[in-house]
């Protein structure tokens, strides 16, 4: 239930980012099959029609129906099931594979996270530029860095694909950190994504739904969760050379 709350306080928290996005961008990025966000069928359609510089005729040409009926969904009348669907596939094709640069933001890729929730590489193996680099298509603040759920052995609480925005230095202390879920490293060096509780011995004990819990660990940073993207908002941005170009992870 603990993580289940966090989940959706995350994806709360990211549907208000994405929001700000598409009121400030000239083209949006979404999740598919509609659950973009809060935006609906007449902002994507105005989006279609913003990113394509077509007008209500060319638009209703394109779904096979009459101007006026594109005229009413702009006005707000719900599509039939099938026409949504089709809003909802030409939006992810024609809108959400042209993010406006300007209003994206790239932060550092620190690490893979896979089975038990830890991170990897180790954290002596991640130059302090990170492994790559993360386009995420809303500005964030400058100190934001990220984590990338890979594989499937953390459904169904996060895809695979999902980015992990956290902030690059810890903001609050210890304390105020149990019972939430967050990325830890703890003093030997591994890292994880995992909810944090007060140990009965003086140390810290890390819980996540698929791993036995590590307990009376000693924790040398915590990095708050700012939010969590699905993948289909992303727009990863490969960085050609470097170090991080070098580096050859295993398989999570």
């Amino acid at each position: 239930m603990t993580h289940r709350v966090h989940e959706r306080g995350y994806y709360a928290q990211t549907d208000s980012l994405q929001a700000q996005f598409y009121a400030q961008a000239d083209f949006g990025s979404g999740e598919r099959h509609g659950s973009v966000g809060a935006m609906t069928i007449e902002e994507k359609i105005r989006a279609i029609m913003k990113a394509t510089g077509w007008k209500q005729q060319k638009l209703a040409e394109h779904f096979q129906v009459s101007q006026s009926t594109v005229n009413r969904w702009l006005a707000g009348s719900e599509p039939e099931g099938h026409r949504r669907d089709a809003i909802n596939e030409t939006f992810e094709n024609l809108v959400d594979e042209r993010p406006t640069a300007s209003d994206a933001s790239e932060i550092p890729l620190m690490g893979y996270l896979g089975a038990g929730a830890e991170v990897e590489p180790d954290f002596e193996q991640v130059p302090p530029e990170g492994l790559d680099q993360v386009s995420i298509p809303f500005p964030l603040p400058d100190e934001m860095i990220a984590f990338k759920v890979r594989g499937v052995s953390m459904l169904p609480v996060f895809k695979d694909g999902t980015i992990i925005v956290v902030y690059r230095d810890q903001k609050k202390p210890l304390e105020s950190f149990y019972g939430e879920e967050a990325a830890v490293r703890t003093s030997d060096g591994r890292r994880f994504i995992k909810t944090i509780m007060r140990g009965s011995g003086g140390g810290v004990n890390l819980i996540s739904w698929n791993a036995a819990p590590i307990e009376e660990v000693s924790v040398d940073w915590i990095g708050e969760i700012f939010a969590v993207l699905p993948p289909s908002v992303l727009r990863k941005v490969d960085r050609q050379g470097g170090l991080q170009g070098q580096l050859r992870l295993k398989s999570a």
